[in-house]
């Protein structure tokens, strides 16, 4: 069996960051297991540029960005295996085991492990699209790695459901490689990806965006020969003599991530019902000792700086853990997503001496020009914050600072509309 303090699970840019974050905190027996034949996870397919800006002040491809932090790990000499599964993770004894070509199934105990596996997009056979199931319907994901990676251009008729980040990019991405994208449907009222990926994407390329409307059935036997989109009531139910035929040769799903977080539930920890991630508090841990989460496999970001920001934190946390172990608890708060958020992080306060502050991040369910953000210890507001524009796309952080964590009941974050 091998000992090794840190491990990481996952080696893009959240497992990277994390890395980061323990080596530069004082831990230096890392091992970084990723089940793909490269760091660096999906940035390596996002060659279109918009990462870093906040991260280093500076407008950075997806390998760009990710090369920032494959060379600190390759300087420092941070070990990392690649084409390796982990396959499970024994949390209450501390001991996990990964499988590979080289070694076969191997056995390691650790001191602090770091879950940052990331996300999976959601298929056609998630959201149950009726009809045939032919060639030609792709994740907007899977369509980017074969062109930006294999040079594949998977069609060249194409529509796309869902307005997610990924799927506006496609768009862009598929008309400068020459193909004809007809259009963009999207459910909700509103679109879910970035305001700068619609109108660089969308209304730069002329490319129609249909709001409240979906795809209600998928054409053609071997070969995708069309779909039937419709527009949606307030109740999102397809409104009937509101069909449309379209005739495509590719439609690409843009409809949603989630997190890869089956290893860890299986493990025995807890899970957040709003985001499909780890139950964690204020130091990303989890309820699971000395295990914690970060990245997308916590909860989907929108941006790859606050992943390396969150991960980061995350790697010196575990690296404190590591170093000087666990703190005593004082006292235990509980937070609560209230009017108009869809969820809020973290989940739980483990109020020691030295804590002086807590980073909340959360979304909210529908936009909002203009919105006071609330801090409630039950019915007392502790703190409150006027902002602009909050969107569902955009994830909010706040950083509550100097509030008497040790004599708080409860944390319930509230936003009114004004």
């Amino acid at each position: 069996m091998k000992n090794i303090k840190l491990v990481i699970i996952g080696g893009g840019s959240a497992g990277l960051a994390a890395a980061k974050g323990a080596y530069e905190n004082g831990v230096n027996d890392i091992l970084i297991i990723e089940r793909n034949n490269e760091l660096g996870g999906i940035l390596n397919q996002c060659i279109h540029s918009g990462f870093g800006l906040h991260k280093f002040k500076v407008e950075l491809t997806g390998p760009e960005y990710a090369a920032k932090f494959i060379d600190f790990i390759k300087e420092k000499k941070i070990n990392y295996l690649l084409n390796t599964q982990v396959i499970s993770i024994d949390a209450k004894n501390k001991i996990l085991k990964f499988i590979n070509a080289q070694e076969g199934i191997v056995s390691v105990n650790y001191c602090a492990l770091i879950y940052a596996a990331g996300c999976n997009e959601r298929t056609a056979g998630q959201i149950l699209i009726p009809g045939e199931r032919p060639n030609g319907v792709f994740t907007a994901g899977l369509a980017q790695r074969y062109l930006n990676i294999d040079g594949y251009l998977v069609g060249k008729n194409v529509y796309i459901l869902g307005s997610g980040d990924i799927g506006l990019i496609m768009a862009r991405r598929m008309a400068l490689e020459g193909a004809n994208v007809i259009g963009v449907s999207e459910l909700m009222p509103y679109s879910n990806g970035l305001n700068r990926n619609i109108v660089q994407c969308l209304n730069d390329f002329n490319i129609p965006l249909r709001l409240h409307n979906t795809v209600v059935r998928i054409h053609g036997k071997n070969q995708l020969e069309g779909i039937t989109i419709c527009d949606v009531d307030d109740s999102l139910k397809p409104i009937k003599g509101k069909e449309e035929f379209i005739s495509c040769d590719t439609l690409l799903l843009s409809v949603g991530l989630y997190p890869f977080n089956s290893l860890l539930k299986n493990s025995g920890a807890k899970v957040y019902l709003n985001t499909k991630g780890a139950f964690v508090d204020q130091n990303l841990e989890t309820s699971l000792d000395s295990i914690y989460s970060c990245g997308n496999v916590l909860h989907v970001h929108d941006l790859v700086d606050f992943v390396s920001d969150e991960s980061e934190i995350a790697g010196k946390n575990a690296a404190n853990r590591i170093k000087y172990g666990k703190k005593e608890i004082l006292t235990t708060i509980y937070t609560n997503n209230g009017d108009n958020l869809s969820y809020l992080l973290p989940n739980v306060i483990h109020v020691d001496k030295d804590l002086d502050s807590v980073l909340f991040s959360f979304r909210v369910k529908k936009p909002i020009n203009k919105g006071k953000i609330r801090f409630f210890d039950q019915d007392k507001c502790i703190y409150e914050i006027v902002k602009n524009y909050l969107l569902p796309s955009e994830m909010q952080r706040i950083l509550l600072k100097n509030a008497d964590f040790l004599n708080l009941k409860s944390i319930t974050v509230s936003i009114e509309e004004i």
